[in-house]
């Protein structure tokens, strides 16, 4: 399942807009291309989503679900990514509310919903339930089989969670079509699987099978496409982040690309945890991946800075910093284009 093009889409993002928990509305707003026809934000109602996010997509803030059904929506998306991945308390009414209205509903939380009797209660004829976070079937330990694939295969890595992999890796991926590559995203969590059809949401995957997980979805589609764009997780930097080596070990990159959001020096919510100089960290990436791909030769090429939080000239003065500080290519792929990377993962291949 994908989010329908032809289905009209409300996305459910109390305290998301502008939080820190909402880049999985933000994201469909930025990439999907359904029709969204109202964020619920009781916090933002009213306001400007271009003014509040840069996201160029004109749709109206409301305060409530009762508010989005003179927009007619189908299909509510529950935009939120909390640590946990728990439904908040106040987000179960406007569930019901949606359900009772007819809408069907996407779920990228880690609870379960699609066998919650009293869910299924709702549901009439034509309504779903899409709980989005799900193990794939048939998979195995992982066995390094995507080493022998002749495609490019590029890993976004990063400094720490929620700075813009999945981001750069769609940019990648577009950028890579308009040079007429035959290129695949490869979506590897929640929102990724929402907008791509297909995928695996890897932190919902048992550990021991994860990286043969990734493995299975980059065979699938590895001897079709000349590069592989593949959604990094997590960070080996951040304490809690599991995804980042089975990711490594499961789609034996050929290159990796860092991304970085600019100025920041410790992971978010662990001030204790300071993120290295940018070379340590290319330093510590390139070690994992060559042990983790039988110590072949894996290389990042090239550095994504998330300069959303700046204004262009100081975007364009971090840029510059850190090209002098890395040596290595480095832009904005969101604000800008993915070119420059692209240019890069081209220039350096090594099967």
């Amino acid at each position: 399942m994908r989010l329908s093009l032809n289905q009209r889409v409300a996305i459910l993002l109390h305290e998301g807009t502008i939080g820190t928990h909402g880049k999985t509305g933000l994201a469909i707003l930025r990439y999907s291309e359904a029709p969204i026809v109202a964020v619920i934000d009781r916090e933002c109602a009213g306001k400007s989503l271009q003014e509040l996010t840069g996201i160029k997509r004109d749709v109206p803030i409301v305060a409530s679900l009762a508010a989005t059904l003179e927009y007619q929506p189908e299909v509510l998306v529950i935009g939120i990514a909390p640590a946990g991945g728990a439904v908040p308390d106040d987000y179960w009414l406007e569930i019901k509310d949606a359900l009772e209205a007819g809408m069907s509903l996407v779920n990228g939380l880690h609870t379960p919903m699609a066998s919650i009797p009293e869910l299924n209660a709702l549901l009439k004829p034509g309504q779903l339930i899409w709980d989005v976070r799900k193990e794939p079937a048939n998979i195995s330990v992982a066995s390094g089989m995507a080493r022998t694939l002749p495609c490019r295969r590029v890993l976004t890595v990063g400094t720490d969670m929620a700075i813009g992999k999945m981001s750069t890796s769609l940019e990648l991926h577009w950028a890579s079509k308009l040079r007429g590559w035959r290129s695949k995203f490869l979506a590897t969590g929640q929102t990724g699987v929402m907008l791509e059809g297909d995928g695996v949401a890897l932190d919902a995957v048992r550990v021991d099978f994860a990286a043969g997980a990734v493995e299975q979805i980059v065979m699938r589609y590895g001897k079709n496409y000349d590069i592989l764009h593949i959604e990094g997780q997590g960070s080996l930097l951040h304490p809690g982040s599991t995804a980042t080596l089975p990711l490594i070990r499961g789609s034996q990159p050929t290159q990796l690309i860092l991304v970085h959001r600019a100025g920041q020096v410790h992971v978010r919510n662990h001030p204790h945890v300071i993120i290295p100089p940018l070379p340590e960290v290319i330093r510590l990436y390139e070690t994992v991946a060559n042990a983790g791909g039988a110590f072949g030769s894996v290389s990042v090429v090239g550095i994504a800075l998330n300069t959303a939080h700046l204004d262009e000239s100081a975007a364009q003065e971090s840029i510059a910093q850190t090209i002098a500080e890395t040596g290595l290519p480095c832009t904005d792929v969101v604000r800008f284009d993915a070119n420059v990377l692209l240019d890069a993962v081209m220039n350096n291949y090594v099967l």
